[in-house]
């Protein structure tokens, strides 16, 4: 896949970027991983007939920047043009980038109707990412097929991407409409963008 040789570029980084956003309580595998997220994603869904959107985005936070790579995601995203963007603005848009995700997140698990996740299984995918099959269970509709795309930094698993049950990668959608953003607006528009639609999805 066209997004999985783009990461094996990408995966090329300095120490710090390496560093950054570790996680507090590292899964010692994929299933480990994507079992954790998806309890901290179960529990949000049972909680939100009392809480609120910016509830639900403020205990699924830490879940996701544990679970997932932001730094190395908004670089993959960001394309060829990442080498452009200095260092604070980097910063500034991978907190950008975290924080749409956790709105998106919260805001698309926003109910609890009997649903629950099950772990189908692991199958190593290209430049030694694993790749965790994974389904929504809703009572009385077909499953949803979810396939999380992992890899092992330092003693950690980490999540790159999601591919849907139609095998469209959620990373790719969003590196084709950010490469847009960057090409006429710059990594100042991007940011913008990101920071918007996260106020949009978490607005009371």
């Amino acid at each position: 896949m066209k997004i999985l040789r783009i990461f094996r570029r990408a995966l090329i980084l300095p120490a710090i970027l390496l560093l950054a956003g570790g996680s507090a309580q590292g899964a010692t595998s994929p299933t480990e991983l994507i079992g954790q997220f998806h309890s901290a994603l179960l529990e949000v869904m049972k909680e939100s007939k009392t809480t609120g959107i910016q509830q639900r985005f403020k205990k699924l936070e830490p879940a996701i920047e544990h679970s997932f790579y932001l730094a190395l995601m908004i670089r993959v995203a960001s394309g060829n043009h990442w080498n452009e963007i200095p260092e604070a603005k980097r910063a500034e848009l991978t907190a950008a980038f975290g924080r749409m995700s956790v709105g998106t997140y919260a805001s698309r698990f926003d109910g609890y109707s009997g649903e629950s996740f099950k772990t189908v299984g692991e199958m190593p995918g290209p430049s030694g990412t694993v790749l965790v099959k994974s389904q929504v269970l809703r009572p009385g509709k077909p499953p949803v097929d979810l396939t999380y795309v992992t890899k092992k930094f330092g003693e950690e698993w980490r999540i790159v991407d999601v591919l849907l049950d139609n095998g469209i990668s959620e990373l790719a959608v969003r590196r084709s409409e950010y490469h847009r953003i960057l090409a006429n607006g710059g990594v100042d528009r991007l940011i913008q963008a990101l920071n918007q639609k996260t106020n949009n999805l978490i607005k009371p």
